[in-house]
């Protein structure tokens, strides 16, 4: 599951379960649910409100793990309604 060129490609978190990639200038993210193969690609407004969300996450809750803030992201922010088979 290599990533496609188009992918960003900066790893900012990385747990069990879920990985966070983002383009250099944060206008793209990845967000991966690896144990069920899924894939989030953000980029425009989606991108925004996911960065906005993961600072919140981030701010409220410090000390929660890669995993824990990404599953709270991908349930409770909606972010798996964007979500694509991995290919």
């Amino acid at each position: 599951m290599g990533a496609q060129q188009d992918e960003p490609a900066d790893l900012l978190c990385d747990g069990e379960d879920y990985s966070l990639h983002a383009s250099a200038d944060g206008a793209r993210y990845l967000l991966r649910f690896k144990t069920e193969q899924l894939s989030a690609l953000l980029e425009g407004e989606d991108a925004e409100r996911f960065r906005s969300d993961f600072d919140a996450v981030k701010a409220q809750y410090p000390d929660w793990a890669c995993d824990q803030m990404l599953a709270q992201l991908w349930d409770q922010g909606g972010y798996s309604w964007l979500a694509i088979q991995d290919g």
